[in-house]
């Protein structure tokens, strides 16, 4: 039984030789592959998600696909649940994670970030007509719809708000329309998106807070070639006007400052 464990042995072991090549873990073997790996949800619009025709469309999934041409090599998106998706990276599962992660300086920690490539705010929306509430501090004593464990509901609660609890963007935005509550406080790209929709809607943005929140592509940690290639192309799709397509597809303006 003896060659049967030296079998498994050398099976092991060419296992912990090939994954991360297979993986391209750098930039050369990226290169060498030609395709770059990407993780993503698949299932956070507008940013990543299934259109009518089962196809994987978004905000982000048009970056991923802009830069990975950049670099000369094609794309190939690996789809996973939020919770594990940035994990991923350490199991190399995909080379990069493109998904509206924030740069933040616990994940640059562990994790390295090209620049940042999108960033939004807290804005307050209310009702168009509505001059009552013209500023965050104007929520004291007003109702507010929020998801009430997000960083927008501690926000409104801050403000002296009473909240209206929601389970997201859509259901907040309903509730101010239809007059049962005064606000909302959420992402800024949320209501760019809802606006492209919905340009007739009667919601506006009445205030916004002024400290930005950037995201970036995020990989492993000691990619400096491949953080450099990324910046790289993201600088040259802003250049040439790529950037500015996706964004007015997606949003209506830019994005990314």
């Amino acid at each position: 039984m003896s060659w049967l464990k030296t079998f498994a042995a050398a099976a092991v072991l060419q296992t912990l030789v090939l994954t991360p090549a297979m993986a391209g873990e750098n930039l050369d073997q990226i290169k060498k592959a030609g395709v770059i790996k990407i993780g993503t949800e698949g299932t956070y619009a507008p940013f990543t998600f299934h259109n009518a025709d089962n196809k994987l469309v978004g905000f982000d999934v048009e970056i991923g696909q802009a830069v990975a041409e950049k670099l000369g090599v094609k794309v190939e998106f690996v789809e996973g649940k939020w919770d594990g998706l940035i994990a991923g990276l350490d199991a190399n599962r995909y080379d990069a994670v493109i998904n509206q992660v924030g740069i933040t300086e616990a994940r640059k920690q562990k994790y390295d970030f090209s620049d940042p490539y999108i960033v939004s705010k807290a804005v307050l929306i209310v009702k168009d007509g509505n001059e009552d509430i013209k500023s965050f501090e104007d929520l004291k004593g007003k109702t507010s719809a929020q998801s009430l464990s997000s960083n927008f509901g501690k926000i409104a609660e801050a403000a002296g708000a009473e909240l209206v609890g929601t389970d997201g963007f859509d259901q907040s935005i309903q509730l101010v329309l239809t007059g049962r509550a005064d606000a909302t406080i959420n992402d800024s790209l949320s209501f760019l998106d809802f606006k492209k929709q919905k340009p007739d809607a009667p919601v506006k943005i009445a205030a916004e807070k002024e400290e930005a929140v950037a995201s970036g592509i995020i990989v492993r940690k000691g990619d400096a070639e491949l953080v450099a290639a990324i910046n790289k192309a993201l600088a040259d799709i802003k250049a040439d006007g790529t950037y500015q397509k996706i964004a007015d597809t997606y949003f209506g303006q830019d994005v990314s400052k």
